[in-house]
């Protein structure tokens, strides 16, 4: 566990007590919301794309672990400038690379919640999944 870790642990507890682009968008082109029942974290993401599906814009907000609020907010950064498709490509393994820290198996569906949120609510907005089976989302027409 050298010093690396170290930092990558100041990042996440950085990005909980100071969470980048909290809160609620005016006017997403989707919002989703979505809860990991085994800890009861909630995270909803507001997404705006532009008219080639690219991600102009992303706010959260949620309440839970730390490692599901700061990867929510490492990934609001992140997910800006992506397309659509891309953050549909995103893997588990992308999301605790981002966070850089060894996650427990447990504690994974808290690092990937935000980005699951993410990736449900651009698929419903595309009319990919069905929005009554997959929480509540609000998207804009």
């Amino acid at each position: 566990m050298g010093m690396g870790s170290d930092m990558y642990r100041q990042q996440i507890l950085d990005h909980y007590k100071s969470p980048r682009n909290y809160g609620e968008l005016e006017d997403p082109t989707f919002s989703h919301t979505g809860e990991n029942p085994s800890c009861g974290d909630t995270i909803q993401m507001d997404v705006r794309v532009d008219d080639d599906d690219t991600i102009e814009y992303v706010t959260f907000t949620g309440d839970g672990c730390a490692i599901s609020q700061a990867s929510a907010s490492m990934l609001s950064e992140r997910l800006v400038g992506m397309t659509l498709d891309e953050l549909n490509a995103l893997e588990t393994e992308d999301i605790t690379d981002m966070l850089g820290v060894t996650i427990s198996p447990m504690r994974i569906p808290c690092a990937v919640l935000g980005n699951q949120v993410a990736k449900d609510g651009a698929k419903i907005h595309r009319g990919e999944l069905d929005p009554d089976e997959y929480g509540e989302t609000i998207t804009e027409s």
